[in-house]
């Protein structure tokens, strides 16, 4: 199966009621698929006497709640990178999975939306504030210097999905697809840092 990065933009005072209660993610997310909200609502455990008495914050309460959660102008603005988004990653980071704040956000960036598996683990949720450093670090690359980190064996070395990268170029222009795929995240994170949006990043 693929795995696809989407992104979606939310603001910060939503980013916060998403953390509090972690179903809503799919009203962001899934915003066309009431079920898949009313199903992790079902799900979502109560916490027990002892954990509240040990200062465990409770999950949020399965039945009706979050009626009053709604996107404002600029949220639920949504985008994918496609199966880019690793390749991305790697060139942003020369990692597989780590590298160094903001240009990590892609792959490790965030914090996670409690433990609601969106389709590969929980969506993460990047700040505002947050949103705009990545933006800034992505400008300051140019497309020359994204060709330069482009190292085919390494990238398969490091299982850098999908594997593709040592295509021939003439059959598959794997470094074109991921040039394509960050000119799209470069708008998308221009166009929420405008709205003063922050983001939900998920795999599905």
């Amino acid at each position: 199966m693929s795995m696809i990065l989407g992104l979606a933009t939310l603001g910060d005072a939503n980013i916060a009621r998403v953390l509090a209660d972690p179903p809503l993610v799919w009203r962001v997310i899934a915003p066309d698929d009431p079920e898949m909200y009313e199903s992790a609502r079902q799900q979502a455990p109560r916490s027990s006497l002892l954990g509240r008495l040990f200062g465990r914050a409770p999950a949020a309460a399965a039945g009706p709640s979050g009626e009053d959660f709604a996107l404002a102008d600029g949220e639920g603005v949504s985008t994918d990178l496609d199966k880019a988004w690793h390749g991305i990653h790697y060139l942003l980071t020369g990692t597989a999975w780590e590298g160094a704040a903001p240009l990590h956000f892609l792959a490790a960036g965030g914090r996670p939306v409690g433990d609601i598996d969106v389709g590969y683990g929980p969506a993460r949720v990047l700040s505002a504030a947050d949103t705009r450093a990545a933006h800034e670090a992505l400008t300051r690359l140019s497309d020359d210097e994204l060709r330069g980190r482009f190292d085919p064996a390494e990238m398969s070395k490091k299982e850098i999905y999908p594997e593709i990268w040592d295509r021939p170029p003439e059959e598959d222009d794997t470094l074109g697809y991921l040039l394509e795929y960050v000119g799209t995240l470069r708008e998308f994170l221009g166009q929420a840092v405008q709205q003063r949006q922050g983001l939900v990043l998920y795999l599905q």
